[in-house]
């Protein structure tokens, strides 16, 4: 039975979506509560800033090596071969014998540059943290060395989930991130106890191997069988070569962003890095859920479709309405409760209301860019399922070059809020550019129905903002604001408002993906049989 649900297809964008979304929810969940022990324990300081400090490194170099293979090139490659299997009545055995190549070639390459990067720690943390002391570099470098083995997993890791998308095996591949973020909450209650902040350090690593080991069963049962392949002259791996060299450099000028803005964080005041983190994070929340989600979801299908004009329009339509369906509300409801969350996740122990107001006022400036955070993974596939990924490459070239000017002109004069202002301004336009390249090389694709969604989403979320806003201020009177419970039910209150202000006004307008979303839900409804006459519909794409 277990096997059944685990190694079960799913061919439904929607529904895989749902499923990522829903795993993706219960990481999220994990991670506020992972960030909440972390503030608490240490509050936006120096300890904090440090640990944030320490991925930066090994980030780049996993961004930078797995996350241009596996987005841009893996999966278009290895779905096309799974096809060429599938047609051959699965006696071509080309589609593992890549996997195996890229998993050895990958393995040999991320432990020369983990092993590097241990070595050179020391002058890499002075590059990235010039405003930080001495002792305090030292403590960076020191985390930084210990996280050096979370690629290594990660990147093995990577090719695993990589098939599994493939495979449309989303169930074991959403469960990933939960693993994750349970190794550092391990890290956070017990081994910091042994290890003082190092135990942080060593939960990301167990973090990364749990990442890595919860898809070996999954990916077995599909046929992998571990070979020692390593042919850097197969047609298969220079074809990934070629798409992800574009991919590996706009993650390249994605990284340096990032460690432009650790440069500048770390000249700002004590505590500005996590607070930016944090905040990240937070916003983070309604991407990761619906942006990303849909994006994972409807990648191998845009992938198929890709030389199909009408069914790849169809898709990608859907798709764009559906992710904006749910991120216009968040973004207000974001806006307008921005302190209540704050505090509610985060306001314990050493967190005080100067943390508070740093992280509420990034919050805030991220939440305008909401909407192009949320789409820009749907768009840049799109070019991806086109063999294109030199293009996506050069206006996110553009976008960071104004992301890192902005910081410098925003961070001097707003501190930590101002790097979130430029990361939001240089979001959009990406977004802008993305959009309006396809519209010239592809086609409308179906954007006069995706800007008509988008008015009746934006109508309806503005009446849910000042709801929410009217509300917050008539439960104010009955409780008592000092206290987490009070906080909680103004938040919980407010929100549930908003949203049941949103949904009554998308009814209203006759929203096609409210519709959408409470027929899917009826159909799944565990108490609910679904009729002889939907059931193709079911199992379709929609």
């Amino acid at each position: 039975m277990l096997k059944q649900i685990f190694s079960k297809s799913i061919d439904n964008i929607t529904l895989a979506a749902a499923l990522v979304a829903t795993s993706s929810l219960l990481s999220r969940v994990l991670g506020v509560l992972r960030d909440r022990i972390l503030a608490g324990a240490f509050g936006a300081g120096v300890a904090l800033d440090n640990y944030y400090a320490a991925f930066r490194i090994p980030d780049l170099i996993f961004n930078l090596v797995v996350l241009g293979a596996l987005s841009a090139g893996f999966i278009p490659v290895f779905t096309n071969l799974i096809k060429k299997r599938k047609e051959q009545k699965g006696k071509n055995n080309e589609a593992w014998r890549l996997v195996n190549n890229l998993l050895n070639s990958l393995l040999i390459l991320l432990t020369l540059l983990s092993v590097a990067g241990i070595i050179f720690s020391d002058n890499l943390t002075r590059l990235i943290t010039p405003g930080f002391e001495l002792e305090q570099q030292q403590e960076v470098a020191a985390l930084t060395r210990i996280m050096f083995l979370s690629p290594i997993f990660l990147g093995l890791s990577g090719i695993m989930g990589g098939v599994l998308q493939s495979f449309k095996r989303f169930l074991v591949y959403s469960l990933t991130p939960i693993f994750y973020n349970l190794g550092i909450i391990i890290g956070a209650l017990y081994f910091v106890n042994i290890w003082g902040l190092a135990g942080l350090a060593w939960g990301v690593v167990l973090g990364s191997f749990l990442h890595f080991v919860i898809q070996l069963p999954t990916v077995y049962n599909l046929g992998f069988r571990y070979r020692a392949i390593i042919s850097w002259r197969d047609k298969s791996i220079r074809k990934i070569a070629v798409m992800m060299v574009p991919r590996t450099m706009s993650l390249a000028i994605s990284q340096i962003n990032l460690v432009v803005i650790t440069v500048i964080a770390s000249s700002l005041e004590s505590g500005s890095l996590t607070a930016f983190n944090f905040a990240n994070n937070l916003q983070a929340f309604p991407v990761g859920i619906f942006g990303i989600s849909f994006a994972i979801a409807a990648f191998p299908v845009l992938a198929e479709n890709a030389n199909n004009y009408q069914k790849l329009t169809s898709n990608f339509s859907k798709t764009m309405r559906r992710i904006l369906f749910f991120v216009v509300p968040a973004t207000v409801l974001i806006v307008a409760l921005r302190a209540q969350i704050v505090r509610v996740v985060l306001g314990t122990g050493n967190f005080d209301w100067r943390s508070t107001f740093m992280t509420m006022d990034a919050l805030g400036f991220f939440a305008l860019s909401l909407f192009a955070q949320a789409t820009i993974p749907l768009l840049t596939r799109m070019y991806y399922a086109k063999h294109n990924s030199k293009t996506p490459f050069y206006f996110g070239l553009i976008s960071i070059a104004v992301n890192i000017i902005l910081s410098v002109c925003f961070g001097k004069s707003m501190g930590v809020a101002g790097l979130a202002l430029a990361f939001s301004i240089a979001n959009i336009i990406n977004f802008i550019l993305l959009w309006a390249w396809l519209y010239v090389k592809v086609g409308a694709l179906d954007f006069s129905r995706i800007i008509l969604s988008f008015l009746k989403f934006s109508f309806a979320a503005v009446g849910a903002g000042l709801a929410t806003q009217i509300s917050k201020f008539l439960v104010w009177p009955l409780i008592d604001m000092t206290t987490f419970i009070g906080v909680f039910s103004q938040l919980l209150f407010s929100s549930l408002v908003g949203l049941l202000v949103y949904l009554l006004f998308c009814y209203l307008l006759e929203s096609e993906e409210l519709v959408h979303f409470i027929t899917i839900l009826k159909k799944r409804w565990p108490f609910k049989k679904i009729k002889v006459g939907d059931q193709g519909e079911a199992r379709g794409i929609s």
